[in-house]
């Protein structure tokens, strides 16, 4: 079964391509159109779920063939697709009714999280709810039997209608968006807006003005003022993801807006109120960031006020059936396989395995096991499991061959991609396991980009 019809229009026929291709890959079917006005006449009434479109297009442009399609469909989510360089028309499309924006060069993950979050939860069997601004709060369930889990969402649930700031901390693949989302739908103000930031995704030159906004003239490129995050997210919820690679110049301007619930736009003479609550995630220990010198301590005080932490997989083990079961209704209605049920032998390999990916490795190895299996019941065959501990001794690193003659670079790019293959192009994820700061990983990744000129 198909998650919907997703128009796709580009100028561009590579970008069209990989987009196309990363959502037909997850069971979408995909119209394309190379402009606003072929757009208009392959939209299908009734049928198109979602359009991405680029903002710069010969003819009509996306803030253009947006208006078009806001007064044909009002409730059809529409993507903005565009480049730091442009990034205000992004501001400009939200502010007209954009569901999103994603700034090139992005992953087909990114892509597929922002379209996921556009259609909802479930995969685009209707619509997300979307609000006057920002993007939206998933509909997804915490699913837990776990009693240290249940205790933390009693926790999170008791705490969700103050506005005291939230520690969110975890390993990677953990839930730590949905438990923020959960305190989001608790809260003082569930049908306000949730802006959610991933905090290493920040361009840096352009980090304080996403924020915290600017004014008309405050820099090159300033043609107009521009709300930031936080005017964005008005009464509701903004997340800040991955605290932890937020610049130390930055953070002392955050401290400032937590300290005065105000922030000063780039430029601006004034400042600014802010009414939204804050929750801050983090996959690194705060208090050893503090440490190391790279988070201030003064900052980390202002987000601790109520720390909540989520137990890895592998502490949760009461957990990891009925996200399996879960995830197999998922996929198999997604993909119209018949699989419904879960092999004896089959549960004790998810059970004994270590899941150093937490649960997305385990949402990962169900769909696979969806996709390459057969019959109504998911058997061992199926199922590829990454974790470290089930490796056979051949793919250890000790047994990396390095040829004579290669050069450190070469092995360091080399090691990066097949890192970023091996964990589906999940940069966080990526990140961790070479032990390095996703901002390194990122500018790795750039100059790659700038060498051999093409989108990683």
């Amino acid at each position: 079964m198909q998650t919907g019809t997703v128009l796709v229009v580009d100028d561009d026929p590579q970008i069209r391509r990989f987009i196309a291709e990363s959502l037909q890959r997850r069971g979408f079917e995909v119209l394309q159109a190379g402009g606003g006005d072929e757009a208009l006449h392959r939209l299908e009434a009734g049928q198109t779920r979602l359009v991405i479109t680029d903002v710069r297009m010969p003819g009509m442009s996306g803030i253009e063939l947006l208006h078009h399609l806001k007064q044909q469909a009002p409730k059809l989510p529409v993507m903005i697709v565009t480049g730091y360089g442009s990034i205000r028309n992004a501001a400009e499309a939200m502010q007209e009714g954009a569901c999103d924006y994603l700034l090139k060069p992005f992953s087909a993950e990114t892509l597929l999280l922002s379209v996921e979050k556009a259609l909802g939860a479930n995969g685009g069997n209707g619509h997300a709810k979307r609000h006057t601004e920002g993007s939206v709060a998933g509909d997804k369930k915490i699913i837990t039997r776990d009693a240290c889990m249940l205790s933390l969402l009693e926790a999170a649930t008791n705490v969700a209608p103050s506005n005291a700031t939230v520690l969110i901390q975890g390993e990677s693949g953990t839930g730590k968006e949905l438990l923020a989302s959960h305190i989001h739908r608790h809260g003082l103000h569930p049908d306000a807006p949730y802006v959610a930031v991933n905090c290493a995704s920040l361009p840096e030159n352009l980090a304080e003005s996403e924020l915290f906004g600017h004014e008309k003239g405050a820099f090159t490129g300033a043609f107009s003022r521009k709300a930031g995050k936080f005017e964005l997210a008005g009464k509701g919820t903004i997340v800040l993801d991955e605290i932890s690679e937020m610049p130390l110049p930055l953070q002392a301007k955050l401290l400032r807006v937590l300290q005065e619930r105000e922030v000063d736009r780039v430029g601006g003479q004034a400042p600014v109120p802010v009414e939204a609550r804050v929750i801050v995630i983090s996959n690194q220990d705060l208090r050893e960031a503090v440490g190391a010198g790279r988070f201030r301590q003064d900052l980390y005080y202002r987000v601790n006020v109520i720390p909540l932490t989520i137990p890895p997989l592998r502490q949760r083990r009461d957990d990891i059936l009925p996200l399996a079961e879960h995830f197999l209704a998922r996929f198999s209605a997604r993909y119209a396989k018949p699989m419904q049920r879960i092999s004896t032998a089959a549960a004790t390999m998810l059970l004994n395995n270590p899941w150093p990916g937490n649960v997305r490795e385990l949402e990962n190895a169900v769909e696979r096991a969806v996709l390459m299996g057969a019959g109504d019941r998911l058997l061992p065959e199926h199922l590829v499991l990454d974790s470290v501990g089930l490796r056979p001794p051949a793919e250890s690193p000790a047994s990396v061959q390095l040829p004579a003659g290669v050069t450190l670079r070469d092995m360091e790019k080399k090691l990066i991609f097949e890192t970023l293959a091996k964990v589906n192009d999940n940069r966080t994820h990526a990140a961790r396991m070479l032990g390095i700061s996703i901002r390194t990983l990122r500018n790795k990744l750039k100059q790659y980009r700038e060498e051999h000129g093409i989108a990683l």
